[in-house]
């Protein structure tokens, strides 16, 4: 399993940004993709996934109303849109994986198997 994230930036506080995370290497029927967030000294934290073949979505308290998660089944990519930004979701944001079957979540970043690269993302006030 591959996978890409891509689509930080700098905003500022209110702006809106769209990740994405293109996958590849088998068929994700049975996966759960997700997105995480490390900001600096602070523990990696859930933001939002979804169950890949069910259409499932899940987020986190924080950013539930802002933040939207959905996945294109043909393009195997799984996007994170992201509305009325704040300086506290700063972060790298990264894109995971984790076959469980075919609805249901885990929150905690050690039940994903498959990691991409990082983007970061940066909010000013």
């Amino acid at each position: 399993v591959q996978l890409q994230a891509f689509g930080g930036g700098l905003v500022q506080a209110g702006d809106s940004l769209r990740l994405s995370c293109s996958a590849s290497g088998r068929s994700f029927s049975r996966y759960t993709m997700g997105w995480f967030r490390q900001a600096p000294g602070k523990e990696r934290e859930f933001v939002a996934a979804v169950n890949w073949r069910a259409g499932n979505t899940y987020y986190a308290d924080s950013v539930k109303g802002r933040f939207t998660i959905s996945r294109d089944i043909a393009k195997n990519t799984v996007y994170l849109e992201m509305n009325s930004l704040k300086p506290e979701d700063t972060a790298v944001y990264y894109c995971a994986a984790e076959e469980n079957g075919y609805s249901g979540v885990r929150y905690s970043y050690s039940d994903y198997a498959y990691w991409g690269q990082g983007t970061q993302v940066t909010v000013s006030s």
